[in-house]
């Protein structure tokens, strides 16, 4: 098995146009790394409203069955 490139500078410089393939990559991986932030941020945004959610109907529950056992 023989490399494409014949060393580590051919590599980085990928026949003149390094600087495109490597800026291309660097935004595709920070676009993906800010969704996934932004999505594990929205899911724990989201499961602490349906917590709360659920803890306010409990109450409001508890409060029905107090008023109708009176």
């Amino acid at each position: 098995m023989t490399p494409f490139f014949d060393s580590w500078s051919a590599f980085w410089q990928m026949g003149q146009h390094g600087l495109y393939v490597w800026l291309s990559y660097g935004i595709s991986l920070i676009a993906i790394l800010l969704l996934v932030i932004v999505s594990h941020r929205g899911k724990r945004k989201i499961l602490v409203e349906v917590k709360r959610e659920m803890e306010r109907q409990q109450r409001i529950k508890q409060r029905t069955t107090t008023e109708n056992s009176l």
